[in-house]
């Protein structure tokens, strides 16, 4: 009938719901859009890519002068400095020690992180499929910790003693696949995942941090519209300031893992031994080496991984229908 109900008398199907056309066009298009994992997982990897062979350079100053301890005494005084000897002794590609490594980590690394980020997302959205931001900070804490024991340990493990390798006198790794063969033959496969403890701790709370700040960015500019369109440039800002809270929010942990990874790693019993030996005799201030360098590096990376993995989302929406 026109009213879309029943004639009286008529057998009416278990399964029958009244159409009112009027209450159901609004909620349908009221629901947000949900990412398959799938697409997460193709545009994360391109997206982590791209994104390491822009910023790695501050990636290598960040973790030189991590490893660049008081009781040596400090080989850098600085920034600047780090970049001015680097480049004076091994030229401009000097830089770049240790790319290879972290960019066949960082596909598969930001591919489970979205991946996984998405899936749990999903099962956590409301009916409307809007993610509040408590849910983000689980479901970012949960992508943290998978990205960390499947893919970052390993390959944080052999970029820090790449890098640290190249301040010898005699660097005795030749590339990649020389270097990972030659840790693996010394420490067995249990020597790339140095550090495992700090590395959760660290990806972990990363994550939790980034996306429980990019939820509730994205929320707030949404408002009452889920699928409010969000120009690119804004989610590099919303990405940006994301970036800087992880890295005011743990940067102790990401230099207690680059310690615990580098080739001096022997000497530290464990994770909390790391931290302690820091504390005594370097003092608080260790715990915040390469922040400048790692804040620059970071915001910039999780802007420009939010902008490309949206952007990629969206073209995948077009040609990949998962509905």
């Amino acid at each position: 009938t026109t009213s879309g109900l029943p004639r009286a008398g008529s057998f009416i199907s278990p399964f029958y719901r009244p159409r009112c056309l009027s209450a159901a066009a609004p909620a349908s298009a009221g629901r947000a859009k949900l990412t398959h994992p799938g697409k997460a997982i193709l545009a994360g990897g391109i997206a982590g890519g791209i994104e390491i062979c822009i910023t790695f350079p501050t990636e290598y100053v960040k973790t030189q002068l991590q490893l660049d301890e008081k009781a040596n005494p400090p080989k850098y005084r600085g920034i600047s400095d780090c970049v001015k000897q680097t480049v004076q002794s091994h030229g401009v590609k000097g830089l770049y020690r240790g790319l290879s490594s972290l960019l066949y980590g960082s596909i598969p690394k930001s591919a489970v992180r979205f991946g996984v980020f998405e899936y749990l997302s999903n099962q956590a959205r409301d009916e409307s499929g809007r993610l509040d931001s408590t849910r983000g900070l689980l479901c970012g804490l949960g992508a943290g910790v998978f990205e960390a024991v499947l893919v970052v340990c390993p390959m944080e493990t052999i970029k820090v003693k790449f890098i640290h390798d190249q301040t010898s006198a005699n660097p005795k790794y030749k590339g990649f696949f020389h270097g990972v063969r030659e840790i693996i033959r010394a420490q067995g496969l249990r020597g790339t995942y140095q550090g495992l403890t700090a590395t959760v701790l660290k990806q972990g709370s990363n994550q939790a941090i980034r996306f429980f700040v990019m939820t509730s960015l994205k929320n707030w500019y949404k408002g009452d519209n889920p699928n409010k369109y969000i120009n690119p440039l804004v989610t590099g800002v919303f990405g940006a300031v994301a970036g800087a809270a992880s890295v005011f929010g743990n940067t102790p942990l990401d230099v207690i893992k680059t310690r615990m990874q580098g080739l001096e790693a022997h000497k530290y019993k464990n994770t909390l031994d790391c931290a302690m030996r820091i504390l005594r005799y370097e003092g608080l201030a260790a715990f915040y080496k390469g922040t400048v360098p790692r804040l620059g590096r970071v915001c910039l990376d999780v802007a420009i991984v939010f902008i490309i993995y949206e952007e990629v989302v969206k073209v995948l929406n077009k040609v990949w229908h998962t509905d």
